[in-house]
């Protein structure tokens, strides 16, 4: 596997940086407080879901191919696990990219995979198409006063902007309607949100959603994929709940994807893993570009979820040990770094004042699949592990099949 570091980080103030530092020192000495907190499957208590078994298409795409290969191989693996009869002529669909920064991919979704769904959708008759996001608090800051940061611009300087104006598809950042431009919900899972989540008014516009993550590596959720790929629609008070009750953060991530209108609008989940950022993450780290990368596409977000994650730690392992233990190349894996970068975020989101009220996160580790704390509650949610079948449309080993295959198949 060939790797690359990407280094363009994130941006922060001095005096944000020494206010969060010192919040957390205070706090980390704090006592988590009580909090009954929704169940989190231990991993004697998976089983499978019933049910019939859960298609995630599957297709290779080779190092230092063209754009077209990717677009190729987008189309090949949604057609795979949908013949988009969903769709009836003239719909609208929105794309949720993810678009966390304005870094290039693996950082933010594939363009080319993007080109590749909107035509698709063009295919079948799609009317409006909408692409959209709300970057990362890093970038924004949104307040029902002010609001500074687009990600608008993000989308353009990470090449989504252009692709999609480009197919007369149009870009919406959330943040623009403003801080009423945004409607409440409760999630069907419970016990783990206090209050409703908001949610951009535009979802209530659209027919259907389609979700166009990455395959990265997150320095306090573990990973990015699909289900973590939620927090670009909420609101940043939302976002503040989020990061302050920390004690259920893989609860919340599982729990917001049971949103009414996500499960009654969300028809795909589609990534380009051509690349992968298998440490560090969400916006840096190091880039890994496999001999042979995946594109993955699937009707279920946690069936997606389960391949995915398997890819990213397969590549992960491929990284020198020296880089993955080397301080701060893998913040993850270090409780102390989680909750100092955690109470960072929440200093930007609600002040300091909340960075030394915030519970302490506690990271989970990543061994495999069955460790992911936010994949477990999902379990839990629906009702056991997706029975998941590798409908595999060319490009990939038998070896590397049989691989992916295995690492989703639970453990006798």
């Amino acid at each position: 596997m060939a790797s690359e570091e990407h280094n363009t980080g994130l941006r922060m103030s001095r005096r944000a940086f020494t206010a969060a530092v010192g919040a957390t020192g205070a706090a980390l000495a704090l006592p988590i407080r009580a909090n009954a907190a929704p169940k989190i499957l231990g991993p004697e208590d998976l089983k499978v879901a019933p049910g019939a078994r859960v298609p995630v298409g599957l297709a290779g795409v080779a190092r230092n191919s063209d754009a077209t290969a990717t677009e190729n191989a987008v189309a090949e693996a949604v057609r795979a696990v949908s013949d988009l009869s969903w769709l009836s002529r003239g719909d609208s669909v929105l794309i949720k990219v993810a678009a966390n920064s304005g870094n290039v991919y693996p950082a933010t979704t594939d363009p080319a995979a993007l080109r590749a769904m909107i035509e698709l959708l063009r295919e079948h008759g799609a009317g409006r198409i909408v692409v959209a996001d709300m970057s990362g608090v890093q970038a924004i800051r949104f307040t029902p006063d002010s609001l500074t940061g687009s990600s608008r611009e993000l989308m353009v300087s990470a090449g989504l902007a252009s692709v999609a104006e480009a197919m007369d598809a149009e870009v919406h950042a959330f943040e623009e309607a403003g801080w009423d431009g945004f409607f409440a919900e409760r999630p069907v899972a419970t016990g783990s949100w206090k209050r409703e989540i908001l949610l951009p008014n535009v979802l209530r516009e659209v027919d259907h959603v389609v979700l166009m993550p990455r395959c990265s590596r997150h320095v306090l959720a573990g990973s990015t994929l699909a289900l973590k790929c939620a927090v670009g629609w909420w609101r940043h008070d939302s976002r503040l709940e989020y990061h302050h009750d920390a004690s259920t953060f893989a609860q919340k991530t599982a729990d917001a994807n049971t949103l009414p209108t996500l499960r009654e609008k969300q028809r795909l989940v589609v990534t380009s893993a051509t690349k992968v950022m298998a440490l560090f993450g969400p916006d840096t780290g190091h880039v890994v570009a496999p001999e042979t990368g995946l594109i993955f596409a699937s009707t279920d977000a946690l069936a997606h979820d389960l391949v995915s994650l398997s890819w990213l730690l397969a590549t992960r392992a491929a990284v020198p040990s020296d880089e993955r233990e080397a301080f701060m190349g893998d913040p993850n894996t270090s409780a102390t770094s989680v909750n100092l970068i955690n109470r960072m975020v929440t200093t930007w989101l609600g002040g300091v004042g909340k960075a030394f009220s915030a519970e302490r996160l506690e990271p989970w580790p990543t061994h495999d699949v069955w460790n992911d704390r936010v994949l477990r509650r999902a379990f839990e949610i629906s009702g056991g592990v997706p029975d998941v079948e590798l409908a595999h449309v060319g490009g990939v080993s038998d070896r590397l099949i049989g691989t992916l295959a295995g690492a989703v198949r639970l453990p006798a």
